[in-house]
């Protein structure tokens, strides 16, 4: 009889579900594809404009107050109208702490929960994109975006003091100066170390991102993971373990720029970035894997 099985007759094998013709998983959102999506936003431009204009807002000001005054213990803001890479030391030294922190918590915090409050996020997940696929495209598009904000702010900072205080050695507040050469090298390794310490609000963002739909939630979230860790690192009775605070060695790059260069600071700071970096953004990849999409 037609529609019905027999006792003990073996079960019909299902075929397998094929995959579209031409549908290749790692072809899907190319990296491209979603860095200009990213350019085409306002905040990208926004906050890159932002980073481009400090330094001119700095010659400016020096220029209207006149010349620094040295204080009793010397900074750099007492050398940094002595030449351009002074200027652009200084630049970094007011950055780092905070909108430095807010550029790549931005990038980074956005990304995820913005396609979240836009209701976009399941119709990228159906396209189909895979979910591991799309959270690594996100983060590269977002770390390429907060390194170009790290380069941009000392290369802008660099022109700007070679139009208002001309090419010269790096002055250093507590005596001597290192040459042009050498110094545009250290300013190097300053760049890549500030790149490396901002790591762990990257990925702490970017966790974030994974886990709440409000964007500014996430970038909140990391700017306030720094306030928290640097009020923290101000209580000296906590002794070494200030030294596993996430913000306790982001001025470390300072040390580059004396007249003997130091490295053991950068190279515990790097330490404690990178493993809170490869925490979270673990975090972030397990929660997403495993998220109801709603959104």
């Amino acid at each position: 009889m037609s529609g019905t099985s027999v006792p003990g007759a073996p079960t019909p094998v299902q075929p397998a579900p094929t995959r579209a013709h031409g549908y290749r998983p790692r072809h899907t959102l190319p990296f491209r594809v979603e860095a200009l999506r990213q350019l085409r936003r306002r905040r990208t431009l926004v906050m890159l404009g932002l980073l481009a204009a400090v330094p001119w807002v700095l010659v400016i000001a020096f220029q209207v107050g006149g010349d620094p005054q040295r204080d009793t213990v010397p900074t750099l803001v007492d050398v940094a109208t002595r030449s351009a890479l002074n200027l652009t030391a200084f630049a970094l030294f007011v950055s780092t702490s905070f909108l430095l922190v807010v550029a790549v918590a931005l990038f980074c915090g956005d990304t995820v929960a913005s396609e979240a409050s836009w209701s976009s996020l399941r119709y990228l997940l159906a396209a189909p994109v895979p979910r591991a696929r799309l959270l690594r495209v996100k983060l590269a598009v977002s770390l390429t975006y907060s390194a170009v904000a790290m380069v941009l702010l000392p290369a802008m900072a660099l022109l700007a003091g070679v139009v208002a205080f001309g090419w010269g050695p790096l002055e250093v507040p507590t005596g001597g100066s290192v040459p042009a050469g050498e110094a545009m090298q250290r300013m190097a390794v300053v760049v890549v170390y500030a790149m490396v310490s901002q790591l762990v609000v990257a990925a702490f963002a970017f966790w974030l991102s994974t886990v709440t739909d409000a964007p500014l939630g996430a970038v909140g979230g990391a700017v306030g993971l720094v306030v928290v860790s640097t009020i923290v690192d101000a209580v000296t009775a906590l002794g070494v373990w200030r030294e596993v605070l996430p913000t306790h060695w982001q001025f470390a790059w300072v040390d580059a720029l004396q007249a003997d260069m130091e490295w053991e600071g950068m190279v515990k700071g790097a330490a404690v970035s990178v493993t809170y970096a490869l925490v979270f953004t673990a975090l972030a990849f397990r929660h997403f894997e495993r998220k109801d999409i709603v959104s």
